[in-house]
Parts: C-alpha cells; structure tokens; sequence
C-alpha cells in the first residue's frame, strides 16, 4: 500500500511494503504516528520539524517526506492522470492508460524550473493510492515510474 499525507508545508510518503515496524517514528512523534488510530498519520498533531524528524530516522525508507511548496496535487479520472499545479500554473502530469493488466502509468513530467521538489513522487503516489483504493493493478512504464517502483 501507498499512501500521500499532505498537510501544510509537508508532505510524508508511506509504503508498506518496506515498513518493518521498527517503530522509530512512533517514538520520535507519538502524536503523528500512532498504529491504533486510522489514519495512523495525521501530520495536524505536531510541528513540521519534529515530523521530518522523526520521518528521517525511518530505517527501511517505508517513510520519507519533502515540502510542498505550495504546490497541489490532484487526481483527474476524467483524463486518466495526477496533476501538479502551482498557483493556478500547471506545472507537472502523470499520465496512465487502462489495461486489462490495470493502470499503466507511461509518462512523468514534471517542468525543469519545478524538479528536484518531489513532485513527480506526489504525481505517482496520487495514482498508486488511488488505483489502491480501487483494487486496480498499476503497471509502471515510463521510467520514472520504474526507478520508483524499484526503491
């Protein structure tokens, strides 16, 4: 399963295939990350700092986290894609198409002046969680896709 939690300055990524359990984040923020609650992430309950914190001290690499810099991203079904926008700027897609096999995410484009902000990982993260939600099979073509699927 993946997961997007975006609130405020922040964004966390969670993929439970590689957690481990290890617990670290639950001690290092016990607001923000409590296994009893669903969703177990709720980034309202602590600062920022100590949820990066707490976030960098995950072993597996389960958990990781950038800023938003204000920058939102949303699902379009209509056009089978996630969208990233600054303001009211388009500035990045993920485009898929539907197979038999499931989704098929064949292209990742985020704008130069935008990169290194992880924004193609919040355009693909939208996807998978969403196709998760669905029970729907995602399928990764585009390279992007590819190097992120094999973290």
């Amino acid at each position: 399963m993946h997961k997007l939690y975006e609130q405020g300055d922040i964004v966390v990524f969670w993929n439970s295939e590689k957690c481990r359990h290890a617990k670290r984040c639950v001690h290092g923020s016990p607001q923000t990350f409590d296994p009893n609650r669903r969703p177990w992430i709720d980034l309202t309950k602590a600062p920022t700092p100590e949820v990066w914190q707490a976030v960098s001290a995950c072993p597996t690499g389960a958990l990781s986290c950038v800023y938003s810099h204000e920058i939102t991203v949303s699902f379009d079904e209509e056009q089978n894609r996630s969208i990233a926008f600054y303001k009211d700027v388009q500035i990045g897609e993920c485009d898929f198409r539907i197979t038999l096999e499931g989704w098929e995410i064949y292209h990742t484009e985020v704008l130069p002046d935008y990169g290194n902000k992880g924004i193609a990982k919040r355009l693909v993260y939208r996807i998978l969680e969403t196709a998760e939600k669905k029970c729907i099979n995602v399928i990764p073509i585009c390279s992007y896709a590819v190097s992120l699927f094999s973290e």
